[in-house]
Parts: structure tokens; C-alpha cells; sequence
């Protein structure tokens, strides 16, 4: 568990920082320009490197050493965001460079997912899934909220220098904390892949032959692309509930501070077989709200509007708890030696479409109201999600058979 500490924090550090310096650049770029369209594209451009090349750079988890590949994307990503500070820096020159502050999240995030992986063994890594849950979403909320202030009161280059000092701070904690390990040296199917190309192959193959990951993966996918699409479009439902960016961080922070609280509940009071069983209930829950807050934000006005709007993804994201007992799923179905390829893929997906959902937000935003949009992607999910539930029911290990989860490298 010792090394689990650094892992964990720096995880926090590096994840408000991000959070923070995405939505400055998103207000930053909206403000500019007025256009949901180019605010929604600001915050997709740190998604769109996994579609790009996530596989292959998150193949690097398996063939270098895992922590070398964590302190290095963590210290390049502290360089790259520093140099987004310089006061006067253009626009053009800010988003290319976060296009390259997000190329270091495939390896980074691979070899921490894989490296979790090994370090813990059993119901802990369950629990440890739990915890990083309620990093990830309260470092969001801390991110967002924080980065409302900053927008709002002083420049977005102090936001960028926090998050390339967390980024800085992060690295430095997991050269210190993490025991050096040899890159994986085993191989999927049998062979040992010679080239990146072949071991991206390699990870697709898996992950797409087999009926159980397929599945997983298409209700990740699917999932996250209906219920994070709003983010996107959040300095535009800021403007139609208030008429101005005041509630952009408050409309960012609900959904995290509901899944904080969803994790905390599945993951730390509901034993292995209830979180299993909550899995769908949690899905239509996580779906449906989204479409309440829709058709509140658009039949309401003034507070009421506001706060039964952000109540409501609230909900949504507690049920977002159904992420808790979908990643043990996918641990207990891939090789060990392949987890670094097989969470590459998963997470590329994952991040390629809120990229691509932040994008069809913004383009449906500017043709109807945001509010409107967040209740067409309610409403929409519904269905979307329902066949890769059926999947993931289909191929559900027989009752008795014991799944062998995560094991100590």
C-alpha cells in the first residue's frame, strides 16, 4: 500500500491542475469569440490526441518501465503548460500547445491504470477504483470551481502556472515514492509483439474479439459520451440559466460532486456482488437524470432553474458509480502482461468521445438552446445504452465461477 500513496497523490495533484487550465482556456476562447462551437472545441482539443494515437502511446505502458513513463509525461506536461503561462501568448500558440500538454496523458494514464493494477491485489483494487473515483471527481470540482474563481478574478496565466506546478509536483512525488519495476516482458496470445504497431494490433484484437471486453467498452464508451457531452457546452448553459459566465463553475462541479458521493457509497459500503448487481440501475439512473436536467433548464428560469438543474446532474453523476464494478470487470478479463494495451484502448474510446460528444455539443448548441441540447442527449442515451447492457449481461461469468482478479507483478 505504500506505493499506492504517491499514486494516489499525485494523481490529485495532476488532475485539479488539468481541470483547472481546461476550463480557463475554454471561458478564455468563448469570451473571445462568443461561439459555443469554438469554446466546445478548446475543451475537446485534450481529448481528440487519444483518437489520434492514444493506443500507440498508451502502448508505451507495456514496453517501457511503467513508472519512468508516468515521471516523465508528468514533467514534460509541467514544461509544456509553463510555457502557455507567458503572458500575451496568441491563441493559435495556446492550443497547440495544449494539444501537446495532452499527448502525455495516453502513456501516463495506461501505466498508472496498469501500475495500480499491479500494486494492488483483490477487493482492494475494487476499493482503490472506488477511491480514485472520488479523486477524479473531486479534483474536478476543486479544478472547476477554483478555475471559476481565477476566470472571473484574476488572469488565466496564474491558473496555467498551478497546473504546471501540480504537474511539476506530481512527478517529483512519483520519482520518490514508486518502486522501480521492469517493463512487462510478457505477451498477449503468446507472442511477444516486435514493433508498437504490432502491440497496438495486439490490444485491439483483445479487446474487440472478446465478446466480454466488447462489451465493456461499448457501454464505457457509450455511457461517457452521453453523460459528460454537457461539459462542453458549460460556458453556454451558464449564459442561458444566468445570462453570463457566473454559473460556468457550478455548472461544471455538479456532476463531479454527485459521482463523489455515488463512489463513496458503491465503492466503500456495497459488497463485490451488490456494486455487480447496481450496475445497470446505476446506468438508467446516470441517463435519465441528464434528460431531467434538461427539461428543468429549459421549463424553469432564475434559481429555481439553476439549482434544480445542477441538482439533477448531480444525480447524474452519482450514478455514475457504475464505472466502480465495470473497471473490475475489465481487470478480471485481461492478462496482466496486456493491461497496459487493453486500458490504451478502453481509454482512448473513452476520451476520443467526450471529445467528440463536447464537439456535437457545441454544434447542436448553436442551433438550439443548451439547455436543450443537455435534454436531446438524455433522451438519445437511453437507447444507446441498452444494447451493451445486454452484452455485458450475456457474457456475466456463471454464478460459482470464480474470475481471477488482479495480481501482484
Amino acid at each position: 500500500m505504500a506505493e499506492y500513496r504517491p499514486l494516489f497523490g499525485s494523481y490529485v495533484l495532476a488532475t485539479v491542475g488539468e481541470m483547472l487550465a481546461r476550463l480557463a482556456l475554454t471561458v478564455l476562447v468563448f469570451q473571445r469569440t462568443g461561439s459555443p462551437v469554438l469554446g466546445a472545441l478548446t475543451f475537446a482539443i485534450s481529448y481528440l490526441p487519444w483518437i489520434l494515437a492514444g493506443p500507440v502511446l498508451a502502448a508505451l505502458a507495456d514496453r517501457l518501465p511503467r513508472h519512468r513513463v508516468m515521471v516523465v509525461s508528468d514533467l514534460v506536461r509541467a514544461l509544456l503548460v509553463a510555457l502557455m503561462a507567458v503572458p500575451g501568448m496568441p491563441l493559435p500558440a495556446l492550443l497547440v500547445l495544449l494539444l501537446l500538454v495532452s499527448l502525455a496523458s495516453p502513456p501516463y494514464e495506461a501505466a498508472r491504470s496498469a501500475l495500480t493494477a499491479d500494486v494492488l491485489t483483490g477487493d482492494r483494487y475494487a476499493v482503490a477504483m472506488s477511491l480514485g473515483g472520488v479523486v477524479l471527481q473531486g479534483a474536478q470540482v476543486v479544478g472547476f470551481l477554483l478555475g471559476g474563481v481565477l476566470v472571473t478574478t484574476l488572469s488565466p496565466s496564474v491558473g496555467l502556472l498551478v497546473n504546471a506546478a501540480t504537474f511539476a509536483l506530481s512527478g517529483l512525488w512519483l520519482a520518490g515514492g514508486l518502486r522501480a519495476r521492469p517493463a512487462p516482458a510478457a505477451a498477449v496470445d503468446g507472442a511477444t509483439p516486435t514493433s508498437v504497431a504490432a502491440d497496438v494490433a495486439a490490444g485491439l484484437r483483445l479487446v474487440l474479439t472478446t465478446p466480454r471486453l466488447l462489451a465493456i467498452v461499448g457501454l464505457l464508451w457509450l455511457g461517457t459520451l452521453v453523460t459528460n457531452a454537457h461539459e462542453g457546452i458549460a460556458p453556454a448553459l451558464s449564459a442561458d440559466l444566468v445570462g453570463d459566465q457566473s454559473a460556468v463553475g457550478l455548472v461544471l462541479a455538479a456532476h463531479p460532486v454527485g459521482a463523489v458521493v455515488g463512489s463513496v457509497l458503491v465503492g466503500r459500503f456495497c459488497p463485490p456482488d451488490l456494486r455487480e448487481r447496481l450496475l445497470v440501475p446505476l446506468v438508467l439512473l446516470s441517463v435519465g437524470a441528464l434528460a431531467a436536467a434538461g427539461l428543468a433548464g429549459r421549463l424553469l428560469e432564475g434559481a429555481v432553474a439553476v439549482a434544480l438543474f445542477t441538482g439533477l446532474l448531480a444525480v447524474s453523476g452519482a450514478g455514475s458509480a457504475w464505472l466502480i464494478p465495470l473497471n473490475v470487470a475489465f481487470v478480471a478479463a485481461v492478462p496482466p502482461a496486456a493491461r497496459g494495451r487493453a486500458f490504451g484502448v478502453a481509454s482512448a474510446g473513452m476520451s476520443g468521445v467526450q471529445g467528440l460528444g463536447a464537439l456535437a455539443a457545441g454544434a447542436v448548441a448553436g442551433v438550439l438552446d443548451a439547455t436543450t441540447v443537455v435534454l436531446v442527449a438524455g433522451v438519445a442515451g437511453l437507447p444507446l445504452v441498452v444494447p451493451p447492457l445486454l452484452g455485458l449481461l450475456r457474457t456475466r461469468p456463471p454464478a460459482g465461477v470464480v474470475v481471477a482478479g488482479p495480481s501482484r507483478a
